[in-house]
């Protein structure tokens, strides 16, 4: 049975009581720190994003999910569907912990050609790939849908591989069309390894090649996802594999880097210059992300990421009630190439999906370039929206050596408030959250942020989408991004810029998913 996201959702005939609401916890969608337009649970711990497949008109979000409280824990594949990748419903738990087997992470394909014999009818079915985790043993299993995803068996030939290995998980699975063939890529996390596995029919899998990067600064990795994603402005497509970092990342904690190169159907090959690790997102609060699966054709669009908005330092310490983590905004994924004297090299970028602008509600703009004139008005307009998406450009001047702007600000004094500023010396863009709101709930949470950032003909263009405690900012066209969640008292919602340079800003209202 499936529920709207203000439902309740049923086991067999009896209402199913998470603890939260057995404790009588707010699970509406107004409390305070509830974010407006990302998506989170109703209620309970989730955490990496899992299954990304679109099929028939929905796309599916299957995530980590603790049924039975806010802390981790029972892992069990929860399940969201949308239209739009904008408004979810949240449906029942797809695929349960059992006995002494838990669900971790993996990915979910469409057997169109029912090459692994599980489809009945017409109706192709899904076939999900994930970890089973036991206490000393990590193996990959399957499960099938052939009713959309409502409902899923096990394989009863469970676990499909098996090394005999503690760490060995997160599989991602998808078609490549060029050999014919099922590819999987999947971790040993601690040796910081990713296997390469073919299959013709998802259930008898064969080893075909190895990855690993000695110079990674990740503790561990996490996660992994291969994809061809277009190269901007052009018909050339590339290979990238993301890996999740298990410590050690820019911002300290958990993070996200990646590796370009080639793909023969067998083993991945990178080309990214040894020593120089590529990252994902420089914020604090980026994991976790994969691609859907399964997306129709649209031109060279490139595949759309969704990852966990959240670190494992302090992701069980969230000072949030009745749910625990949520999601990005989904992301498109293209490459710029860049030529510097005879080295080319392929540099990611990341933009929100297009389907975001059906949230924006008329905007509130700075005339002209007179940024005192603008902090009046928007003094006089407080209290503003605590959902938006705020956008500027800014033309760096010689001389100038900083430029910030302060949002969640007290109306009274400039101390408590995030900000958001870019270095001119040390030409970093940087997000500071140690002032803002609430911040010692965790020694690792507060902290200032920077990422590297070089002006474009004398310019920064920013995005800088704002929920009630979450901030992504992209910078030059998703050049750059930073991800990090923020706790701010509710009642400051004042903004304000700081320095001379800005122009063309822009705040949108932004409209929130939950009907």
């Amino acid at each position: 049975m499936i529920r709207v996201l203000l439902g309740v959702w049923l086991v067999g005939s009896l209402p199913f009581m998470s603890l939260a609401q057995r404790h009588g916890a707010d699970t509406t969608y107004q409390q305070v720190f509830r974010p407006q337009y990302h998506f989170s649970p109703r209620a309970n711990w989730i955490n990496d994003p899992n299954g990304l497949v679109y099929f028939d008109g929905e796309y599916h979000l299957f995530y980590q999910y603790n049924p039975f409280g806010t802390r981790w824990g029972h892992m069990t594949w929860g399940h969201a569907i949308s239209r739009d990748l904008v408004h979810w419903r949240e449906l029942p738990p797809a695929i349960a912990e059992e006995g002494d087997t838990m669900i971790f992470s993996g990915s979910c394909v469409v057997d169109k050609t029912n090459s692994s014999g599980f489809g009945r009818g017409s109706t192709p079915p899904m076939v999900a790939i994930y970890t089973g985790h036991q206490e000393n043993r990590q193996s990959q299993h399957i499960a099938y849908s052939t009713d959309k995803g409502r409902t899923w068996t096990k394989y009863d030939a469970n676990p499909v591989i098996n090394l005999n290995k503690k760490d060995f998980r997160d599989p991602k699975v998808f078609w490549h069309e060029p050999t014919r063939r099922w590819v999987m890529v999947v971790l040993l996390p601690t040796e910081k390894k990713a296997f390469f596995y073919n299959s013709t029919n998802l259930r008898q899998w064969t080893k075909t090649g190895e990855f690993t990067s000695p110079d990674s600064p990740a503790t561990i990795w996490e996660c992994p996802d291969l994809v061809e994603v277009p190269v901007d402005n052009t018909v050339e497509r590339k290979w990238v594999l993301l890996v999740s970092m298990g410590g050690n990342a820019p911002a300290g904690g958990t993070g996200m880097q990646y590796f370009v190169g080639r793909f023969d159907g067998k083993t991945f090959v990178s080309e990214s210059k040894p020593g120089e690790p590529r990252y994902v997102d420089y914020g604090k609060d980026y994991y976790a992300a994969i691609t859907y699966n399964n997306l129709p054709v649209r031109g060279n669009r490139g595949p759309i990421s969704i990852g966990w908005m959240n670190n494992w330092q302090y992701a069980n310490d969230l000072p949030t009630t009745a749910f625990r983590g949520a999601m990005t905004l989904p992301r498109e994924l293209k490459l710029v190439r860049q030529t510097e004297g005879k080295t080319t090299r392929y540099d990611l970028r990341q933009r929100p999906v297009q389907e975001l602008k059906q949230l924006l509600d008329t905007p509130f703009r700075m005339v002209g370039t007179d940024v005192t004139a603008f902090n009046r008005q928007l003094a006089y307009a407080e209290p503003l929206t605590d959902a938006y998406l705020l956008t500027a450009e800014l033309e760096t001047k010689p001389g100038d050596k900083e430029y910030r702007i302060l949002l969640h600000k007290n109306p009274q004094n400039d101390a408590d408030a995030t900000v958001i500023g870019y270095d001119m010396v040390k030409q970093q863009l940087y997000v500071d959250r140690s002032r803002v709101g609430q911040t010692g709930f965790h020694k690792d949470f507060p902290g200032r942020y920077t990422a590297p950032l070089k002006p474009q003909n004398g310019r920064i263009s920013l995005q800088i989408w704002v929920d009630r405690s979450s901030i992504e900012v992209f910078a030059n066209d998703g050049a750059v991004t930073m991800t990090n969640q923020v706790f701010p008292d509710p009642a400051n919602t004042g903004i304000r810029l700081l320095g001379n340079g800005w122009q063309a800003v822009t705040i949108h209202p932004v409209a929130g998913i939950w009907r």
